[in-house]
């Protein structure tokens, strides 16, 4: 017996003028749609943002695609949906669905800066290792 799909799309609620509608259709798949009720909750809550003021951030602004928040948002988020390790993120910063999690105003990437960067929306694993691991007196 063939299975049948009565509801051909459902419509998420986002606090931005973003639509985010989940079709069947075969088109970009995700898994990770439970994130959205993580981004959801979060917004109640405003953890990230909280712990995203605990950082003091010695970077060029000149040379910033990527903000503190968004930084722990994108690691956040991937541990949350089982992505724990930072090799992940060499996949996932392709991911649309995560950078709708994460804030991006540009969840294809098509925006980016860098040519090496353009359809990639998410930092990759060495900017945030980089984010994880650079010792207080770095850059002193």
């Amino acid at each position: 017996m063939k299975t049948h799909c009565n509801q051909k799309t459902f419509e998420f609620q986002t606090e931005n003028p973003r639509k985010i509608v989940a079709h069947f259709n075969g088109g970009n798949i995700s898994s990770d749609s439970g994130g959205l009720l993580l981004k959801q909750t979060e917004q109640a809550a405003g953890i990230i943002a909280q712990f995203a003021d605990c950082f003091d951030d010695h970077r060029d602004p000149d040379l910033i695609e990527h903000s503190v928040e968004e930084l722990i948002a994108q690691r956040i988020y991937a541990l949350a949906l089982g992505y724990e390790d930072l090799n992940d993120h060499d996949e996932l910063r392709n991911d649309p669905l995560l950078a709708v999690l994460v804030g991006k105003k540009d969840p294809t990437g098509k925006d980016r800066i860098r040519k090496r960067d353009k359809g990639k929306a998410l930092a990759g694993k060495s900017t945030l290792n980089r984010l994880e691991l650079t010792p207080v007196r770095a850059n002193k």
